[in-house]
């Protein structure tokens, strides 16, 4: 795995990047070589933010923890991305090594599998439009997202609002 380090208001010394590169390496068994661990790592007042965005095979895997101390949201990070890997296994076992899923490497990590229940299914029709007018359509029905027809690239979009009040778009990308 190829891990690039980015750091923000902060330096990143050594002996960081030597426990950095040693908990990224239990999540190797999983990926192939072609994957690419993203690294960000920034101090804000005093509380240090590392972020984890792992790329590979058309896959996204990413978390990021805010704590007082650097090493203590690198350990939550790398048990989050851990677990969200596990516990979607059976929908990567096809993308990922083969021996990656072996009982003898799940150690304290895992829990009681979650099992997923449907609540509702919603149909409804999607309209092209802006990204603007899809902003506005998510803020009148008070939904945190909402799926549109952009009506620029005429794909399928998804528009949602950030935890700093910000607007995302979700646009397909083809591989």
């Amino acid at each position: 795995m190829t891990i690039n380090i980015t750091a923000r208001s902060t330096t990143v010394r050594d002996p960081f990047r030597q426990s950095l590169d040693k908990k990224l390496s239990k999540l190797d068994r999983f990926f192939e070589d072609e994957a690419t661990a993203n690294v960000t790592v920034s101090n804000q007042n005093g509380r240090e933010t590392v972020e984890v965005t792992i790329k590979a095979g058309g896959m996204v895997f990413r978390s990021e923890k805010t704590t007082g101390d650097r090493l203590d949201s690198l350990d939550v990070v790398v048990d989050a991305l851990f677990r969200q890997i596990v516990k979607n296994k059976t929908k990567l076992e096809k993308r990922l090594r083969k021996t990656a899923f072996d009982p003898s490497y799940q150690d304290d990590f895992i829990g009681a599998e979650p099992s997923y229940e449907i609540a509702k299914t919603k149909k409804f029709p999607v309209r092209p439009m802006d990204v603007e007018e899809a902003i506005l359509q998510m803020n009148l029905i008070g939904h945190s997202f909402y799926m549109f027809r952009n009506s620029d690239i005429d794909e399928i979009c998804v528009v949602y609002k950030r935890k700093n009040g910000d607007y995302g778009v979700l646009e397909p990308e083809l591989e």
